[in-house]
């Protein structure tokens, strides 16, 4: 038993400071990763590394400490505009929840329209195990909604009978994590789901805080801020075999890291130069849904509330044969063809970059080449 799981050891951690030095220890470690090798090394770069460190921090810091009471779960966004991780998707709203594989709840609300949501339990985190296996997956096409789009779920590792709700989300004994996506086609106008969890086995109202659950909180998001920045930065890195192109990223590294088992993911790396355009074109097949965006080197998307980085099954301007053309460039030209979807590196020179089909009857592979702009 570690001693962030021993009481009597973390009432001394607590009391000693101990703990306060191993969580500041870790952080500090994480800038190993800002600094290695594999990362950049101009100073743009390391400033959104150093950013992306903070970003980390808060997430965590609102994950395992703040809102870490799986007897009093509350949905919390901890990944959005101004925290960015893992290939963060601009057309999704993400939510999550502490939960116990070994309790009982209930998430109740109303279905809204947003264009897809799914509900996932996970087990893991990134600085525990380096993964968060899906445990459990329930769509919203698969919900059976009450008058007015009402939600009513059972989230169990057991289900008695379909007496105890009509839809029904598995956890395993060790889950730990409540995922919510929303993903959004048009943003203006579909309304998100409002959904709230509670705890039905037991009392619902957080406990007092003890030093047992904050030795293990504090423990656990340095661990986060650390483990996250080595995943990440080694798949940027690997990518880096590829760059230019879009292959298939292997499913089941996607889903051990939390991907949606719905998504078929084309990861890679991104370089251009100032001259330079990068031009993806495929021809969509019957989907549910498809997006590509553009991140930096950290696998944050890049900002996506006043540049366009990324483009959608909505959004997307086809082509008379259906097919879609999408241009990465430093600037857009004054006669740019109007046909196409021209996107904003943002004033990066190299990042990461994600195309994806959600629920596709096909997977065609995104053609990519690298033209001058006058070339187009």
């Amino acid at each position: 038993m570690s001693a962030a799981q021993d009481p009597i050891q973390s009432i001394q951690r607590i009391t000693d400071g101990t703990t306060w030095e191993e969580f500041c220890d870790t952080l500090k470690a994480a800038g190993s990763v800002v600094l290695s090798e594999i990362s950049p090394d101009d100073p743009f770069n390391r400033a959104e590394g150093w950013r992306y460190l903070t970003r980390l921090t808060r997430a965590a810091l609102e994950t395992f400490v703040e809102g870490g009471d799986t007897q009093a779960p509350e949905l919390r966004r901890t990944a959005h505009e101004t925290i960015k991780m893992g290939m963060d998707n601009p057309d999704n709203v993400y939510q999550s929840a502490p939960i116990n594989g070994k309790f009982r709840y209930r998430i109740t609300g109303m279905r809204g329209s947003v264009h897809y949501l799914g509900l996932g339990t996970q087990a893991g985190n990134y600085g525990a195990t380096g993964t968060l296996n899906t445990t459990g997956y329930l769509e919203a096409k698969d919900l059976k909604l009450g008058p007015g789009g009402t939600l009513d779920i059972l989230v169990s590792a057991e289900r008695d009978s379909e007496a105890d709700s009509p839809n029904w989300l598995p956890m395993a004994p060790d889950s730990r994590t409540l995922v919510v996506r929303q993903t959004r086609l048009d943003h203006a106008n579909e309304e998100l789901a409002q959904i709230r969890i509670e705890r039905i086995d037991g009392p619902n109202q957080p406990r007092p805080l003890d030093p047992e659950r904050l030795d293990r909180a504090l423990v656990g998001s340095a661990r986060f801020v650390l483990g996250c920045a080595k995943l990440f930065n080694s798949w940027a890195d690997d990518w880096k075999q590829h760059v230019n192109q879009l292959p298939r990223f292997d499913p089941d590294k996607a889903l051990a890291a939390g991907g949606d088992p719905n998504i078929a993911y084309y990861h890679s790396y991104w370089r251009l130069a100032p001259d330079e355009a990068l031009v993806i074109e495929s021809t969509p097949p019957e989907c549910d849904y498809w997006n590509f965006q553009l991140s930096n080197h950290w696998l944050e998307s890049l900002d996506y509330r006043y540049f366009p980085i990324h483009v959608n099954k909505h959004t997307a301007k086809p082509r008379p044969d259906g097919s879609v053309r999408v241009v990465v460039a430093h600037a857009k030209p004054a006669d740019a063809d109007p046909t196409d979807n021209w996107l904003d590196t943002c004033g990066h020179a190299f990042g990461t970059m994600c195309w994806r089909w959600i629920r596709a009857k096909e997977h065609p592979h995104p053609a990519t080449r690298v033209v001058k702009l006058d070339q187009l």
